[in-house]
Formats: C-alpha cells, structure tokens, sequence
C-alpha cells in the first residue's frame, strides 16, 4: 500500500475525534474508525453469532503509521460497536505494526494469523484469543514462519488465507517473485504454529499486458483470498456451479492498483485458472477486500474504500478510509461472481418515494426536491433501446455553470450496446463531482450484460462514499463535492423506459458516541 508520511506532532484525540465528527464528507452508515486512520478489513468473521470486524488503524491520525488491529462487533451487519484494539505493537517482530491477517476457529479457540512488521518486512505472527474475542495473547514463537521461500527474490510478502482442510491447516500468504509476477505461497500446519513450504499455489505474468490496464496483475499479490463460491469446502469434490475463487489485490511497488479475480480449480497443492475478473470496476477505491461465510451460508465480503483526496486534506480533516458495506458474493450463470449489498443494509431506510414509471426519449430534468439527499438508497429497473444512454445524476448542486448545468455533479452512465448485443457500459463520471482541483476525478467503467436492453440498478450514496451495483457487477467510488448539492437528475439519449425507481433516506447507523481505542 502507499505509505502517508506521519506528521511530526499528533493531534489530541479529543481534537482528532471533532475534528472527523464534524467534516461534512465523513460517511455516517458505512463503518468508520473513530477518528485517524483505516486501511483493509481484516478477521471479517461471524462467531457464536456476532459479526466481528477488524481493521487496520491507526488512532493517532489520518495516515499509515504503527497500525493496531481496530476491533467493532455486530449483531445485524449494519449498526456496530466500537471495543478494544485487539492488537497493537509490541517488542519484537510485530514492533513496527500488526498488518493485515484474520480470524479462525482452532477447536474452539479464536486465532488471529497476522503479519508483524519490523525494519524492512513482515511475517506471519498469532495470537490467541479469549471466547468473547476482546482479549488477545501473542504466542511467543512469533514469528511462525522466520522468511519468505529461501532462493526465491520477492518483491513483497504479506498477508494471510488460512483454512482447515482434513487434518491440516492451509495457508496462502500474498507475494511476488522478481521479474515474473504476483504469487500466493502455500504452507501447510498441523498447530498453526510451525508451518512447511509447499510451494507457489500459481503465478502471475506481470509482463503480460500494460500496467496501466485495470486488469493488470501487478508484481504483487496483497490480500489473497481462497475460497469455493456457491458452497462447498476447499479441497471436497467440486460441484458444478462452484468455481474456487482465487481473490487478490495487485500492487506494484508501493502502488496500491485494483482487486481482480480468478476462478478455476483448486486441487492438491496447485489452483489450475480458468478466467480473471475484475472485483469491483471502482479499482483501488475497493481494494483489499477480505470475505467469510456467515452462519447461515452466506459468503460476505467488506473491501477498503481509500480516500481520493490529498493527504493533507485526510490529516486536517482527522481521518482517513472508508468500510464498504458489506456484499453479499454469488455465482452468476456464466461462473463469475455476482454481488449485492446484504439484506441488511435495508434495516436504515427511510421515507420512501418512487417516480412514476413513464419512457424518456432524449429527455433530461431534475427530480422534484423531495427526492434529493446525501445519504440515499436508489433502486431502478430499466429498460434501454438498442444505442440509448441513460444518465443518473446524484449530488447535483444548485449552482449552475455557463452551461446551464450543476456545477456539480456526479453522473451514473449505463449505456446499451449500438449492435442490438446484450453488451453494455457501466460508467462512474466524476469529472464534475467536485469544484476541489486536488481530488481524483479518474473516469471509472467496464462491460455490464443487459439481455434484452434490462438494467436493475442500485446507488447508494453516503456523502463522499458511493456504491454501485448493475445486474451484479459492482462499481465503487469517492467523491468530495464542496457546494452541497444534495439533488438528482435524469437523462435519457435515445429511448429509456424507467419502469421503476424507488428512493430512501438513509439513517445513520453509529449513534452513539464514539471512542479511540486504546
């Protein structure tokens, strides 16, 4: 990830906690740290019925720096209570900064495989926990395994997968090897505690394709993530239906890329590919994500959503990262993977309204106010004839340009195909989002199936945090307008038929106060 040089004074928490409480562009229904800084979820995990999430953080302010394990539970996915920091450096190989791993069962004791950053690198570390998970011990072999693969030159390594299967434990920790590409490399334990090398689980080729592509592998893999979607354990009989999921987050050198996918086979010691798959077509505004299965079956995935600001606009405003909702990961026809928010999320609507369904043919207005907001909850069904464009705007302001448009403006764009196909083009435009010069204003799109021109589309906006799903693919971003603007705004080019939109206000999910841990 891109390291944000820390100031050489810290705010008092007091201040920093104001500071990010009262910053107009602070989500208030995605989880947030209290104040300072958040990077990748970490041990996402449901235990004995409570949603646990970790994260890494830092309290002393909005940049990277001596991270500590943040720690918030919950009963329902949505509202969630802030508890004591579950790891925090210490003397020895986890001086520097306890950085991303996770949470498994190990007979009944809850375990944390995570790496310890010291001088130049990090290595896996444990720790164990008490059962309500608020107390942890770092076991003092740490750490468990002393180096990356001798002979091996690796660009990075970090990061942890670990699973049960038969009588061992399995383990993929995050690489690269030098002039080749991202790899994950396969250990196996019969304690979590002494780990042998098999081997690399598949190598990328970073020489393949430009690294500017949003499917470009990167010399590093971070965050890997091994699991069997539709159901099923890693290393049981496949079943059709059920790719295995190879997830990672590439990096190059420092540069924090986009969150790709490959599905395949995992069998024995190797995963055998079959396709890649970008994650989420918000590139590095949901990266590192990290996913478990949920007591009743659900695979669920959270995914960091860095800042697209300057950093010394994340250190004056007293914090810095963004939680995504959490997703909901399934399998599509065609064995990529679909994704939605989870049910859950639905618990904060409220005031609902709908716009009557009607046909826009070359036609563009501005929704009546009742429909405006920062926090809203969008659902349209659409139907668009072959070449037709619709476009979305959401927190358009008042102000107008020469042009006679808001100065700002965020526009949602799906376009059907020319040639009567079912391809299609989910666009994310932000070039007048926002009047600050200094934000990202990247343009953001990729492919989207619309059989038949049909559309179902779902926006969720929660002041500078917006998430996108269209027919299952996903798209997420950060915004930062500076007027206010809080209306909406349809457009159609060609024919568009709006066969429904539905809209809720959004209610903040963290009402009470918040703490800094420790």
């Amino acid at each position: 990830m891109t390291v944000i040089a820390h100031p050489l004074a810290t705010v008092p928490q007091g201040e920093l906690i104001a500071r990010a409480e009262a910053d107009p562009l602070r989500p208030r229904f995605h989880f947030v740290s209290p104040a300072g800084w958040l990077n990748d979820p970490n041990g996402v995990s449901q235990w004995n019925g409570t949603y646990h999430l970790f994260y890494q953080y830092n309290p002393e302010g909005a940049f990277h720096h001596q991270i500590q394990w943040g720690h918030a539970i919950s009963t329902d996915l949505v509202t969630w209570k802030d508890v004591p920091v579950a790891l925090e450096p210490s003397a020895g190989p986890d001086a520097e900064g306890c950085w991303s791993g996770v949470l498994v069962n190990d007979g009944g004791t809850p375990t944390l495989v995570y790496s310890g950053r010291l001088g130049e690198q990090e290595l896996p570390c444990v720790a164990v926990g008490t059962p309500d998970l608020l107390n942890w011990t770092k076991i003092s072999d740490n750490p468990v395994i002393a180096g990356p693969p001798a002979g091996v030159e690796v660009t990075a390594y970090r990061d942890h997968c670990v699973w049960r299967e038969g009588t061992k434990w399995r383990q993929l920790i995050g690489s690269g090897i030098r002039e080749r590409g991202g790899t994950a490399f396969l250990y196996e334990s019969d304690d979590l505690r002494s780990w042998d090398y098999i081997g690399p689980l598949f190598i990328g080729d970073a020489a393949h394709g430009d690294p500017v592509d949003t499917d470009w592998t990167g010399t590093m893999w971070e965050c890997v993530d091994l699991f069997r979607a539709g159901g099923g354990s890693l290393g049981a009989a496949a079943e059709e239906g059920s790719p295995d999921v190879l997830v990672f987050s590439a990096w190059d050198n420092g540069d924090t890329r986009h969150s790709l996918y490959w599905t395949g086979r995992y069998a024995g010691d190797s995963f055998e590919p079959a396709a890649l798959h970008r994650l989420d077509y918000g590139g590095r505004f949901f990266y590192a994500p990290q996913s478990f299965q949920d007591e009743s079956g659900r695979r669920v995935m959270f995914g960091w959503m860095q800042e697209g600001r300057s950093d010394e606009a994340m250190v004056e405003a007293g914090w810095s990262g963004v939680m995504s909702l959490p997703r909901t990961v399934t399998v599509a026809k065609d064995g990529s993977l679909c994704f939605a928010p989870v049910p859950e999320v639905e618990q904060l609507r409220r005031d609902h309204r709908s716009v009557v369904a009607q046909v826009l043919t070359d036609a563009s207005f501005l929704l009546d106010s009742k429909f405006s907001g920062n926090q809203l909850d969008l659902e349209l069904d659409l139907q668009l004839q072959t070449g037709a464009v619709f476009k979305l705007g959401i927190l358009a302001s008042v102000e107008l340009n020469d042009s006679g448009r808001a100065r700002e403006e965020t526009i949602i764009e799906l376009a059907c195909s020319t040639d009567g196909s079912a391809a299609g083009t989910l666009r994310l435009d932000r070039t007048r989002s926002s009047l600050d010069s200094e934000v990202d204003v990247e343009d953001k799109f990729g492919p989207v199936s619309m059989p038949e021109g049909r559309v179902h589309l779902r926006v969720i906006v929660d002041r500078s945090a917006v998430e996108i799903f269209a027919n299952g693919v996903a798209m997420t971003g950060r915004i930062y307008p500076t007027l206010g603007g809080k209306s909406v705004t349809l457009t159609a080019e060609g024919t568009a038929e709006l066969v429904r939109f539905d809209a809720w206000d959004m209610a903040d999910s963290q009402q009470e106060s918040r703490t800094l841990f420790p």
